[in-house]
């Protein structure tokens, strides 16, 4: 088994509150659970009105399946015209002892 944690760090462009934030980061979120079959939720950057990070896990018994997923859903948030990615960050866990 393999997971597979991706951080996508964002620059949410136009907010002029956290409610209209909150509005993208959501679309956001309910985009990438309805295209990809993973848990993702906002994990930083809360409290801020232009800054949001994502954080995505994937699970598969391939490390390919994982890493070709976790490339798809960075894809997918850099083609959005509402953010800018500033960084995201990989990384995958295998289970030991199988």
């Amino acid at each position: 088994m393999y997971v597979g944690a991706l951080r996508i760090e964002l620059r949410i462009r136009d907010m002029r509150s956290l409610k209209e934030k909150r509005h993208v980061v959501k679309s956001i979120v309910t985009d990438i659970g309805k295209a990809h079959t993973v848990a993702c939720a906002e994990v930083g950057y809360q409290d801020l009105w232009q800054r949001s990070d994502i954080g995505v896990s994937v699970v598969s018994s391939s490390v390919g399946r994982v890493e070709r997923m976790m490339a798809g859903i960075q894809r997918d948030v850099e083609h959005r015209t509402d953010v800018e990615v500033l960084g995201a960050v990989r990384s995958i866990y295998a289970e030991e002892g199988r």
